[in-house]
């Protein structure tokens, strides 16, 4: 068995998390319940007039892998942070969840360590303010060969495509974990990044990778396609392994041109953050311990299930003992 089952590179954000009223959203000039993306100096307004931070590790890989080793798997994460108070914060608590932060913090890096403000009011409806810091600046240089030849499964963010340099980084790691006999994958992450960078994503997936995790919108948008159907078809003979999730609809797995249907429960999610990725867990958890695609498949929505029950993007109960009561022993 090689050192790690899953090696996984991704944006390294510090979910910095506080509640507020809607009044202090109209105030701060917040949009409510949606992503944005904001500079440095926003970033700055915006933490310096929080009350009662919690701060925990995050990102989208970040949160598979945690999730992955919540559930057993040994994991390794490559992600950039610098040597600040945040910096330092993010390697810490991706080893205490069981993580090992490949890369040391960067003395002077150019940028502060990236951040998530997110301001939960009590509608229970997150508005999320990201600074990408220093981690959108991943390059080849931040990737390990060793680490990713060390791998079984290893783990790509499609965030980190829209610049040359992750871009890079990418290939860099899916070669040396294929090279050394493992399987390279990517979650898709975002239909607009998908439209940025359709040539290049195709030729990924294409040419390097033995899976690829995505949703129905970023399918039709890679593909171009008049509906799902066609864009799976397409995907298929690009791809061994397609994944697509459905938001509440059946997941579809097409395994070498097999399409496995997996039911999903109807619910109302507490907190809809993090389905994606511990799906993403569930499923590549599967993957690792030799499970068919049916029962992969299904640890990946029980797990998707468990986080939406509850406000944070990581898993808090007892997965191993939720697939054993849904007998995927």
């Amino acid at each position: 068995m090689k050192p790690y089952q899953i090696a996984g590179i991704g944006n390294a954000i510090v979910d910095v998390i506080t509640t507020v009223d809607d009044l202090f959203l109209d105030h701060m000039g917040i949009r409510k319940g949606i992503m944005q993306l904001i500079e440095r100096d926003r970033a700055e307004v915006l933490y310096a007039a929080m009350n009662d931070r919690a701060e925990a590790s995050g990102g989208a890989v970040a949160n598979t892998l945690a999730g992955a080793g919540a559930m057993g798997l040994k994991s390794a994460f490559v992600g950039r942070v610098n040597d600040d108070a945040l910096g330092r914060f993010y390697a810490q608590d991706a080893a205490r969840v069981g993580t090992d932060f490949v890369n040391s913090p960067i003395a002077g890096g150019e940028a502060p360590t990236s951040r998530s403000m997110i301001f939960v009011t009590p509608d229970g409806e997150r508005s999320m303010n990201t600074y990408l810091g220093i981690s959108a600046e991943l390059s080849p240089e931040d990737v390990s060969e060793e680490v990713m030849a060390a791998s079984e499964l290893v783990f790509l963010e499609g965030y980190l495509f829209d610049k040359d340099k992750g871009k890079q980084a990418f290939l860099k790691a899916a070669q040396a974990c294929r090279g050394a006999g493992g399987r390279a994958g990517i979650a898709l992450s975002d239909p607009f990044c998908v439209d940025r960078h359709r040539a290049d994503f195709r030729q990924l997936v294409a040419q390097e990778m033995d899976y690829v995790i995505g949703n129905e919108q970023e399918w039709v948008s890679l593909y171009q396609a008049n509906d799902l159907d066609d864009a799976l078809a397409q995907a298929a003979r690009d791809c061994d392994l397609v994944v697509c999730t459905r938001s509440g609809d059946p997941v579809w797995i097409i395994d070498k041109g097999t399409r496995v249907e997996i039911p999903v429960a109807a619910t109302v999610p507490v907190d809809a953050t993090g389905a994606g990725d511990q799906f993403a867990a569930g499923f590549l958890y599967g993957l690792a311990t030799g499970r068919d695609m049916a029962t992969a498949g299904r640890m990946g929505v029980i797990a998707a299930g468990e986080v939406i029950g509850h406000i944070g993007a990581r898993p808090k109960s007892d997965l191993q003992a939720m697939f054993r009561a849904a007998g995927l022993n």
